[in-house]
């Protein structure tokens, strides 16, 4: 029987930043951050590096500063090159063809971010806080909706933290 290949959690720069702006606080639950590192060691969870290079902060952002280590990026960030068809398959089936520079500009990072998840849409999932809203157009498109389009799973973080068993006592059950 072949090993069954394990879900890959690929994190949008949100998941990052939200949880420490509102609700995981580095100082305040520091067991979340280890358990990001975790499974980031144990490849259920990484970030594509033009992700990671979307998070943002000044020199006090511990996020940013946290994201950004030379051991966290090592852990993090996805050992693969981006797929250039990929990602023109994105930008074209998901936001439109002929996008202007404006236009890419808006949407940012977030097509690298999908065409990660088409290169193995069914084992690899998308985590993005994005709010899906399927009436935006082009540039204004979300990436759950972007996803659902180009047929890439995408969950919420609440998902990822259900999926991946989180809970301030996570190494116990490890």
């Amino acid at each position: 029987m072949p090993d069954e290949q394990k879900e890959l959690f690929l994190l949008d720069a949100n998941i990052i930043i939200h949880a420490h702006d509102y609700y995981y606080h580095m100082e305040r639950v520091p067991e979340f951050w280890r358990w990001l590192e975790f499974h980031a060691g144990n490849g259920s969870i990484c970030m594509p590096l033009e992700i990671i290079d979307e998070i943002k902060g000044g020199t006090k952002a511990q996020h940013a500063n946290w994201a950004k280590s030379r051991d966290i990026r090592d852990l993090l960030v996805l050992q693969e090159e981006f797929d250039v068809d990929l990602l023109n398959r994105v930008l074209d089936g998901g936001y439109g063809p002929d996008l202007d520079e404006i236009e890419l500009e808006k949407v940012g990072k977030d097509p690298f971010l999908i065409a990660y998840g088409l290169r193995d849409p069914v084992n690899r999932v998308v985590v993005s806080n994005e709010i899906p809203k399927p009436s935006a157009r082009r540039k204004n498109r979300k990436v759950p909706d972007v996803c659902a389009d180009m047929g890439v799973r995408c969950c919420n973080v609440y998902e990822l933290l259900r999926s991946l068993d989180f809970r301030t006592n996570w190494r116990d059950s490890i």
